[in-house]
């Protein structure tokens, strides 16, 4: 059997072997209004990652229309819970109860459900989201972004923030913006994998010039 040298195979969804619990979602995941990046992964160790959409994905209806869009490379931990655009209730009344699901009724054929809606959670790449963080609808949350454990996340968060605490607050960012705009430019997270793993030392290393090196050859 031939081994791999340029990292572990973005199809095989359980790319550890006899570590279950942490698969990579693109090759599990099938559904028409989620989308997910090579290498993402997300770590279960109750359920494993094939119950990602069961337990992670929250009041997603298709008549909504809204997508879940998640980057390459991002690592997603355990709970994590992304609530989309079918948990919210109508503001415009003086009651929030949602009368019209239940039918029977309680219907109402004038409701606008799209236009309640906040429209897509996404999730840029190389994003890092800590255990039971929680992703309100509409979000975006920029590339290189790191989310703390618990957080729940109602507003954008940039690029390379740091965003912890209920509400999430981005606390810093992970570096100045001339670096960010540099970052954002290189994409690195697009590079053919070939590339990735020729320079990881400059991937994973602190100084931008390595990277910007690697980025300027063929």
């Amino acid at each position: 059997m031939s081994v791999r040298t340029n990292g572990p195979d973005p199809d095989n969804p359980h790319p550890m072997t006899g570590f279950s619990q942490v698969g990579f979602l693109k090759p599990l995941v099938d559904h028409p209004m989620v989308e997910i990046g090579e290498y993402t992964y997300y770590d279960d160790p109750v359920a494993g990652p094939e119950c990602f959409l069961e337990r992670c994905v929250r009041y997603h209806f298709e008549h909504l229309g809204d997508r879940l869009i998640i980057g390459r490379y991002c690592a997603i931990a355990v709970g994590v819970q992304f609530i989309m655009n079918g948990a919210n209730h109508t503001l415009t009344g003086l009651s929030t109860y949602p009368f019209a699901v239940f039918g029977q009724g309680w219907e109402d054929p004038g409701y606008d459900w799209a236009n309640n809606s906040r429209g897509d959670t996404v999730i840029g790449n190389d994003v890092w989201i800590g255990t039971e963080a929680m992703i309100l609808p509409g979000v975006t949350i920029g590339d290189g972004a790191i989310i703390g454990a618990r957080a729940v996340v109602g507003s954008n968060v940039p690029a390379y923030g740091i965003a912890v605490g209920n509400p999430a607050r981005t606390i810093k960012r992970r570096f100045d913006d001339a670096t960010v705009l540099e970052l954002g430019r290189i994409a690195w997270w697009n590079w053919p994998v070939e590339k990735v793993t020729a320079n990881l030392s400059a991937i994973r290393g602190g100084e931008l010039e390595a990277l910007q090196a690697v980025d300027n050859t063929a």
